[in-house]
């Protein structure tokens, strides 16, 4: 990056800031991750300049049999390493994967069961601000009060009170295993399909360290840019007498040409992901979220479900009396990057929340460890806890910022895998 030639220096020089900001931070987000230089060279190859709209084989443009090999590798991918009867590759993000199976699967005013945004749903699982809670109509299930986990026996009550057509599985901030077999058996008790958003799992279930959705579900969603380190995008999984009706509503349904620059960086991470090493890494990502977790637990923090089985980390802070909002500003002054995220039950509104969602895929492809995850524990406490005097404030961000500088961007695939 840092030899990039661009006439255009405006944008060329907030690039390199930008690769600046990634590698003197510390990024704990949970939906992020750095990409292979491979699959960021697929995105910015000649593949951009290509419009195919259509599928292999059956294209509204010519020119395409080259890009017909690269998209078919693609699907034969992501169904090997899912064991999927079939994948469309095409979908542009995971909202645009989420429409295309409600398209598939339900009708504009059907009933469609779904975690609720505070429990840790995502937006496209019917919130009230986005285009699912506008067309659908969303029966909502959470996480008990107070041990912080999926009730299953309420949800069965709830779909067998409201019978919805279908039944989703799957979150944006929740840190346990989650039971698709269970969920599974309730869709099928009340004749509804069951859909699967793992789009921050997938990783994780790609490397077998998750339970599989693909035994119980009629269709399964994800993203490609979270765990599973690809290109920003998303992909669906269904069974194969699903196809046509996805692949229709994927395509002329919600979206033109597809982006065949990303699809093959999408293939790209999807061989990644088959390899020993990313097993090897999603280990370690799992390794360090819970050394995390328990590092928090020694700084007294609260954490949601009491720690975590996955990549992700949920704070409680009403006890160390700051919101969300305050703490993720506070932390990215010192160089630790994270997310405010609404805590189940929470009296906070969206812009303030009671909580941060923490997540260890992108500090993992960068080589930290337990070590480092202790280290990382200790200066959040820190900065929490002296968040009012700057000199102290000061000498915590240039402890961030040494530890970010330890483990360059541009050796993240070096030495990385290694178990400590």
């Amino acid at each position: 990056m840092q030899h990039l030639k661009h006439s255009d220096l405006e944008i060329a020089n907030l690039i390199k800031e930008e690769f600046i900001r990634q590698q003197q931070t510390i990024n704990l987000i949970a939906s992020e991750n750095y990409t292979s230089r491979e699959v960021m060279q697929a995105q910015g190859s000649e593949l951009t300049n290509k419009y195919a709209e259509g599928y292999p084989k059956a294209r509204y443009y010519g020119g395409c049999n080259i890009i017909d090999k690269i998209e078919t590798i693609a699907i034969n991918r992501a169904k090997k390493l899912f064991s999927a009867e079939h994948a469309n590759v095409q979908p542009h993000s995971g909202s645009n994967a989420n429409l295309s199976i409600y398209m598939s699967s339900v009708l504009p005013g059907d009933t469609i069961m779904s975690m609720a945004l505070d429990h840790g749903g995502h937006l496209t699982h019917g919130s009230k601000v986005n285009f699912t809670g506008k067309l659908y109509n969303f029966i909502k299930y959470g996480v008990d009060r107070y041990n912080g986990l999926i009730d299953y026996n309420k949800i069965e009550t709830l779909a067998n009170k409201y019978l919805p057509k279908l039944i989703i599985a799957g979150a944006s901030a929740y840190t346990r295993i989650i039971d698709f077999k269970r969920f599974g058996k309730i869709a099928k008790n009340i004749n509804a399909k069951l859909m699967v958003d793992m789009a921050h799992i997938s990783g994780l279930v790609a490397a077998q360290l998750h339970p599989s959705p693909i035994e119980y579900s009629d269709y399964i969603s994800s993203t490609t840019h979270k765990t599973l380190r690809g290109p920003r995008g998303g992909i669906i999984l269904c069974k194969k007498n699903y196809k046509r009706k996805i692949d229709s509503n994927v395509f002329p349904g919600i979206q033109g040409g597809p982006l065949e620059h990303i699809i093959a960086a999408k293939a790209i991470a999807l061989k990644e992901a088959s390899s020993q090493n990313f097993k090897i890494y999603q280990t370690q990502v799992i390794k360090n979220a819970k050394t995390l977790a328990s590092s928090l637990i020694n700084y007294e923090f609260n954490l949601v479900s009491g720690g975590t089985d996955n990549h992700l980390i949920l704070i409680d802070l009403r006890n160390k009396n700051i919101s969300g909002k305050e703490a993720e500003e506070l932390l990215d002054h010192v160089n630790i990057v994270v997310n405010k995220n609404k805590i189940p039950y929470d009296n906070t509104n969206a812009k303030v929340t009671s909580g941060l969602r923490l997540g260890t895929p992108s500090i993992t492809t960068r080589g930290m460890k337990s070590l480092e995850m202790k280290e990382l524990a200790k200066l959040i406490s820190q900065a929490i806890y002296y968040r009012k005097q700057n000199q102290k404030l000061n000498l915590i961000k240039n402890k961030a910022l040494e530890l970010a500088l330890s483990f360059p961007l541009n050796e993240q695939y070096q030495n990385s895998y290694i178990i400590k």
